[in-house]
């Protein structure tokens, strides 16, 4: 399997993109044989249409062919990073609040998962109202992993 300059990837692209209204949310090299780039992009505000992943791969490939960092052929996908998107970060936790989260969270030496709205997010941790009108309020410490949930 072939091995891109994934960070050089990122510094062409992130430019050019960020001035589309866009940021990278992930980018990996995958796929049969990792020859497949995938990026997943995201924006500030609301969701990432099909149209917005057009744009992107009709703006990303032309720029990486012409710097010419992956050699040989490769498929270029363009996604959004789903409706049950991982949040990473606490600005990421802070932009969906008011929105529903499963948590992974550490409590002693047990683990337990908690879905609900997520109510509040500040330096100490989050805060999180269960199935009750019980708010649950974890620190970042304890919190193992969080994304977004979805109702059905």
């Amino acid at each position: 399997m072939p091995t891109w300059p994934i960070d050089e990837i990122r510094e062409l692209l992130e430019p050019t993109l960020a001035h589309m209204g866009f940021s990278i949310y992930s980018l990996e090299q995958a796929g049969g044989g990792g020859r497949t780039l995938r990026i997943a992009i995201d924006k500030g505000e609301g969701f990432i249409s099909i149209v917005d992943c057009e744009r992107v791969s009709h703006v990303a490939g032309p720029l990486l062919d012409q710097a010419d960092l992956i050699k040989d052929s490769y498929t270029l996908e363009v996604s959004s990073p789903g409706a049950e998107r991982p949040l990473r970060s606490q600005s990421e936790y802070e932009r969906f609040i008011g929105r529903k989260v499963n948590v992974r969270y550490r409590s002693g030496a047990a683990e337990g998962v908690l879905e609900g709205a997520l109510v509040a997010v500040d330096d100490a941790g989050i805060a999180v109202q269960g199935r009750a009108t019980d708010i649950h309020h974890l620190a970042w410490d304890d919190v193992l992993a969080g994304r977004l949930a979805v109702s059905l």
